[in-house]
């Protein structure tokens, strides 16, 4: 039976576990419950993918999404482990395949959606079979106040009566306290150990972006990120269509996804984003849910989510590999207003409203944050954070504010003197005293606020009144034309005097100018520059043999990966195992070909300065020897010594390469050679003094043919020294 770690290593190609896992693992492998919140890209599959390869049995992961069922099994096989899934996309004749394999022992993982976990009499089969392990994935879905409530969830309940001795582990990236109890309490594992990883993503660089001029903001956004994968959430599927084609139309690889697209549509769209056909994919919250991809280098929220753990968890799906990745989210009254105004419609119980705008107006207090967005992020999950993050835009450029009273009451007197009737156009017209028709036959120009505020420009209104509204200075009324109201607060501010304070406005240009400088890296160092055109070579070669295997480039391997085989460059299949996500079964399918595009590589950048590869000298004499070379020769190409020859051709052999020494020495010279030195008394070993032999021989043999005898009769013939005399003819050694 393999330890967790050699599993670790085998199949998954990394080294050691990462916080928590270890003890996750150490606690299902006991036979207990347990209960796992990691982060999106924390590494929560490999919690139940490790005890399920140490445990004899079959392990049943409970997911309700298809894309990702078929994701996991994809890459868990191209790992070598036996897995597959069940469910409604599999024919009669596929799903009876998936049984036979269940009933003879051939599988370690089972996929399969609560729905088909609880048809018929499938429950009841499973008691004749070995089962494991139970992984409850999403489980959120259980609770009633987890943010994706799902009611086929609620039966899971039936485990701990039907196999009330096989673990449970319940799994999640997103579960506040409530969320928690609760789903122990539904899975009937209360007593089950609790595991918290850090919600932090340090990787993840937050920006929050004012709601206008939008399409400009992401236009700049995309042209500093070109030809990075990321996807482009909106709240309505006719801002995902109207946002894609904005965006083909600028020249960008974009198309849109929503629950109403054709399902061959939305297939097919999916599978070319995951294969890197398509850079941009502009949805609603229907894509994402079922996708693994590790090398989404980005996420931008066009519209405000409905609350914290969407937004987490939608955030997550960028820089699952752990290298540096950005989210951007666009924030507006307006959102918050529309999705307040849709839950108050809407037909659920007033308890469920009422948990719904709670939700809602703590990721409108995100949206709002004059702190350090990370904090605000992390304490929704009761985790506490010492210091501000430096990857946030507060951090990053931390705000300044000015008193507003006055700028507030100028825009509070308009709305009054207009009986509140105007919206944000006309109202800044009036306040910057625009006479243009609209104002003019309103009479709005005879108003004592007309041209109250001309100092401030178009921008700079729009702005100020924004952060007004979103203070709750004053209302909108979208069902009015978004006219503009006044509330409780306006007339203290009118009224009483009450102090408003401010962000002060940044221009667009200003904003960019900020981004730009930003972005604005220090000359790269030669290192720097070969590792990463390393990398872009290898992303180029993954692609290709992604293609030519029919799976997404990210299942060959992470961009994680690619970067440390960048940095690494092995030369050889021993380095090669020792690049982070390569594992046995990787290294036997793709070692070969990668090995061979670095070395093409490093030959042809050896005259950049910089050292391209430990060992280049050991591949020449292997590529060298591999045409047929002698060692004398080799060295004569070489311009080295033939024991040095020999030196590097023994590591080669040592690190698994296939070296034949017998054909390097004839058997006649061998025999010469081992019958002297048994005379002479002296041990058939590596590391056995030759200067004896030398002198015997005087100038008949050099010393590394003394070295080559003794390591093919050390490893070729592996004798003793007594039945090697014996078998010579020659007396038995004496003390």
């Amino acid at each position: 039976m393999l330890t967790k770690e050699q599993v670790l290593k085998q199949y998954f190609g990394y080294d050691v576990f990462r916080p928590l896992q270890a003890e996750v693992i150490d606690t299902v492998l006991a036979g207990k419950d347990a209960l796992v919140l990691m982060p999106t890209g924390g590494g929560k599959s490999v919690c139940y993918q490790v005890p399920a390869l140490v445990l004899d049995g079959l392990t049943l992961v409970i997911s309700p999404l298809i894309a990702l069922m078929q994701d996991q099994v994809q890459g868990l096989k191209a790992n070598g482990v036996s897995a597959a899934f069940l469910n409604s996309t599999l024919n009669q004749s596929e799903q009876e395949s998936v049984i036979w394999k269940i009933k003879l022992g051939e599988l370690k993982l089972l996929y399969i959606s609560p729905e088909r976990l609880f048809s018929g009499n499938f429950l009841d089969w499973l008691k004749g079979q070995k089962i494991s392990l139970f992984a409850v994935d999403e489980s959120h879905c259980i609770s009633f106040w987890g943010h994706d409530f799902r009611p086929e969830y609620t039966q899971l309940h039936r485990l701990k009566e039907h196999f009330p001795r096989v673990p449970i582990i319940a799994l999640t990236a997103t579960a506040d306290n409530v969320t928690r109890k609760d789903i122990l309490q539904q899975l009937a594992i209360p007593q089950a150990r609790t595991f918290l990883a850090s919600f932090d993503r340090p990787n993840l660089n937050l920006t929050v972006l004012p709601g206008r001029k939008r399409m400009e903001q992401m236009v700049d956004f995309l042209n500093a990120h070109p030809g990075q994968p990321g996807i482009i959430y909106c709240l309505s599927r006719k801002t995902t269509e109207s946002v894609a084609a904005n965006l083909q139309y600028m020249g960008f690889n974009a198309r849109h996804y929503h629950a109403g697209c054709d399902a061959l549509y939305r297939n097919h769209t999916q599978a070319e984003f995951l294969r890197d056909d398509i850079q941009i994919i502009v949805a609603t919250i229907a894509f994402g849910m079922g996708i693994d991809k590790s090398n989404v280098r980005w996420v931008m929220h066009y519209n405000l989510p409905k609350n914290v753990e969407s937004f987490y968890q939608e955030i997550g799906r960028a820089g699952r590999d752990g290298l540096p990745a950005d989210t951007v989210l666009f924030y507006s009254y307006q959102d918050v207003s529309q999705q307040t105004d849709m839950i108050l419609k809407s037909e659920l119980s007033q308890d469920q409203k009422d948990l719904l705008i709670a939700k809602l107006d703590r990721m409108k207090q995100y949206a709002q944050a004059d702190i350090c967005r990370r904090r605000i992020l992390i304490s929704y999950f009761n985790e506490t954070v010492e210091k501000d993050c430096g990857n946030c835009d507060v951090c990053r450029n931390p705000r300044t504010k000015i008193d507003g009273t006055v700028m507030a009451q100028k825009v509070l007197s308009a709305i009054a003197r207009t009986q509140q009737k105007v919206a944000m156009g006309t109202l800044i017209d009036i306040l910057r005293g625009s006479r243009n028709q609209n104002i003019i036959r309103h009479g709005y120009d005879q108003l004592k606020t007309f041209g109250a505020g001309h100092e401030l420009r178009y921008e700079e209104w729009a702005e100020y009144i924004s952060q007004l509204l979103n203070s709750g200075i004053m209302d909108i009324a979208y069902d009015e034309g978004h006219a503009f109201k006044l509330n409780a607060v306006s007339q203290q501010v009118l009224r009483e005097g009450k102090s408003v304070s401010v962000v002060k406005f940044i221009p667009l240009e200003e904003r960019r100018a900020r981004a730009e400088e930003e972005n604005v890296q220090a000359p790269k160092s030669k290192r720097e520059v070969v590792r990463d055109a390393m990398f872009e070579r290898l992303r180029l070669l993954r692609k290709q043999l992604a293609d030519s295997l029919g799976i997404p480039p990210f299942q060959v391997f992470s961009d994680a990966t690619l970067s440390d085989m960048a940095q690494k460059r092995p030369i050889n299949h021993a380095q090669f195992l020792q690049v982070s996500g390569v594992g046995e079964q990787k290294n036997r399918q793709f070692g070969d070909v990668f090995i061979n595009e670095i070395l093409a590589f490093v030959q042809e950048n050896k005259q950049s300065g910089v050292k391209m590869a430990k060992g280049l000298t050991y591949v020449q004499t292997l590529q060298l020897y591999q045409q047929g070379y002698d060692i004398e020769r080799i060295a004569t190409e070489r311009n080295l010594t033939p024991t040095t020859i020999l030196s590097h051709l023994h590591k080669l052999k040592t690190d698994g390469e296939d070296i034949a020494y017998e054909r390097l020495l004839p058997e006649a010279t061998r025999e010469a050679i081992l019958k002297a030195a048994q005379q002479l008394d002296i041990p058939i070993a590596e590391n056995a003094p030759i200067a004896p032999l030398l002198e015997s021989f005087g100038e008949t043999y050099q010393a590394w043919q003394l070295r080559l005898a003794f390591l093919i009769a050390g490893e070729g013939i592996r004798m003793d020294v007594e039945a090697w005399r014996q078998e010579h003819g020659l007396p038995p050694r004496t003390a």
